[in-house]
């Protein structure tokens, strides 16, 4: 007993993870399957037929590029402005300060639905067609709030005498901010960057109410597919993504110990 009391903390962790991964793990099972009839929901005898054909089925490949390039580009427009947005915030006071923290919060605490169709009837009166361009718009928006979020918390943390002290050593401005402040930053700002392309690569139903027959990104084509069938190469772009976010995640935790070990 007295052991489980020293380790329930690590055993419940443990325990919330394996749940929280199981649909994963589930996932990346699947997508060794080779279904009888159209639905991938039955195990029936392992195969390597849908990683060796991944664009086997038609419009399959046309909608993940799609999701990867609106997701590519919604990131790092919003990281850009997101990171601008969030220094202003941070460190500065100016009239309207309040107002505009409340703006940031909007879009994340709007229902999707809401926002979608608000977004569709704006594009609607100024007359812009639906389609790709649309889907940009509205995942830059989105995406804006989570990268200002989370790059405000990492400057509100910067200890201010860093960079009084790189102006003691005669560091300008733009000296400092390239040598002190971005390098300290920047992990908020690969955070957030990361978060917002997760978050673009994810949606739909934003997306569904700006998007055209023509713009069909992948969660869209999923939800479509599961109407009549869902092909086992679904699960095959889930693992691999799944594996690309885990690599990354991997990779930052060993560039970041082998950091903190040279300044130790």
């Amino acid at each position: 007993m007295a052991w489980l009391r020293r380790n329930l903390v690590i055993i419940v962790g443990i325990l919330v993870m394996i749940y929280i991964l199981l649909p994963n793990l589930v996932v990346i099972i699947f997508s060794f399957n080779k279904p009888l009839g159209r639905y991938n929901y039955q195990w029936n005898e392992f195969s390597f037929d849908a990683w060796t054909n991944v664009c086997g089925v038609p419009g399959m490949c046309q909608s993940v590029g799609l999701s990867l390039q609106i997701g590519l580009i919604a990131s790092l427009t919003a990281a850009v402005l997101g990171t601008m947005v969030a220094f202003a915030l941070g460190r500065y006071r100016f009239r309207g300060r309040s107002g505009t923290n409340l703006l940031i919060f909007l879009p994340m605490a709007t229902p999707e639905v809401v926002m979608g169709s608000s977004l569709l009837t704006l594009f609607i009166a100024m007359g812009i067609p639906t389609g790709r361009t649309t889907i940009l718009i509205a995942h830059i928006m989105f995406c804006l709030s989570f990268v200002v979020v989370t790059v405000k918390a990492r400057v509100a943390s910067l200890d201010p005498r860093l960079e009084q002290a790189a102006a003691d050593l005669y560091a300008n401005e733009f000296q400092t901010f390239r040598k002190v402040t971005l390098p300290l930053v920047l992990p908020g700002i690969a955070a957030g960057t990361l978060l917002a392309f997760s978050l673009s690569f994810d949606d739909y139903i934003i997306t569904n109410f700006n998007a055209s027959p023509e713009s069909v990104t992948f969660p869209m084509y999923v939800w479509g597919a599961a109407q009549r069938g869902t092909p086992v190469q679904i699960n095959v772009i889930g693992t691999v993504m799944f594996l690309g976010a885990l690599a990354v995640v991997v990779i930052g935790q060993v560039v970041s110990s082998r950091r903190n070990r040279k300044v130790a």
